[in-house]
């Protein structure tokens, strides 16, 4: 009956005007209403201000900006290993394993379409058919920046438009194609491994996406489209390079082309996630 009614909350509520709301309050500078939030925010989820490069949590300037505060150097330490592909973002794995017809699993009897995850572009989806996905979710307390699993060159970002759920389990399993509905971010690279996503997937309470080639993506004034960002020349990273932040806890999707990368065999649903740390490795030669 609780997840129920969670589920039905989700779908009576205005979405993107609680979302926003939620960011205006979050990146107002008034200590009266940040401080308070702040404080209770770091007890509430027990966060580890000794890994931050700014360790005084009501130091920041909004609450935002505590919530995507920077690590102190060598904080994640980068897996070094050549054919080494490392995790995104701190938090712990949703989902992983195999692209099957197309289908990418989402939960016990939930899934969804990688055309509809990648925008509806079949150019798009077609070279990560049969390959590998890797969900990871973010939680309140982890750190909120998307880093890039291997060595890439971006090569076109595409924001879709969709609804805000939440992104927790409850909702994984109860929201067909939720990660396909809700609005996002998919950044396609290409690598030594062939062509490679990252998708940022948003959320309810999610006040924003950002990249760091574009700024904000998310929230502009909501499409009935899909949106292309056209090239603005290339743009080269190096693994473990930051590529983007959620203002607020959700989902960061990877994907690899068909024997690509094979993931840690160790690596289940629910496994804990740590930036920089070994996903999996390269396959292709």
């Amino acid at each position: 009956m609780k997840d129920s009614l969670f589920i039905a909350f989700q779908h009576l509520v205005p979405q993107h005007l609680l979302s926003r709301l939620a960011g205006w309050l979050a990146n107002t500078s008034i200590s009266w209403i940040k401080d308070p939030f702040t404080r209770w925010f770091v007890q509430r989820y027990g966060i580890d201000m000794s890994e931050a490069a700014e360790s005084d949590p009501l130091a920041y300037a909004s609450f935002n900006d505590f919530f995507t505060r920077a690590l102190r150097d060598g904080a994640r330490p980068i897996c070094s290993d050549d054919d080494g592909v490392v995790f995104p973002a701190d938090g712990a794995i949703s989902q992983l394993g195999d692209i099957r017809h197309g289908r990418i699993f989402q939960a016990k009897g939930q899934d969804y379409s990688l055309l509809e995850l990648v925008g509806g572009d079949p150019l798009l989806a077609e070279p990560f058919e049969g390959g590998k996905f890797a969900v990871v979710y973010l939680s309140p307390r982890d750190y909120h920046r998307v880093h890039i699993p291997l060595d890439g060159t971006l090569r076109t970002m595409v924001h879709v438009p969709g609804d805000l759920f939440s992104v927790n389990d409850t909702t994984a399993a109860n929201v067909p194609r939720l990660f396909a509905r809700n609005e996002r971010v998919v950044c396609i690279f290409d690598t030594a491994a062939g062509p490679m996503a990252v998708i940022l997937v948003g959320a309810m309470i999610v006040a924003s996406i950002e990249t760091v080639w574009a700024g904000q993506v998310t929230p502009y004034k909501r499409q009935i489209a899909t949106t292309h960002y056209p090239d603005q020349g290339p743009e080269a990273f190096a693994k473990g390079d930051e590529i983007g932040r959620f203002k607020l806890g959700s989902t960061a999707i990877v994907l690899f082309g068909d024997d690509a990368v094979a993931w840690d065999e160790a690596l289940t649903a629910g496994s804990a996630t740590r930036m920089g740390e070994l996903m999996g490795r390269v396959t292709t030669h």
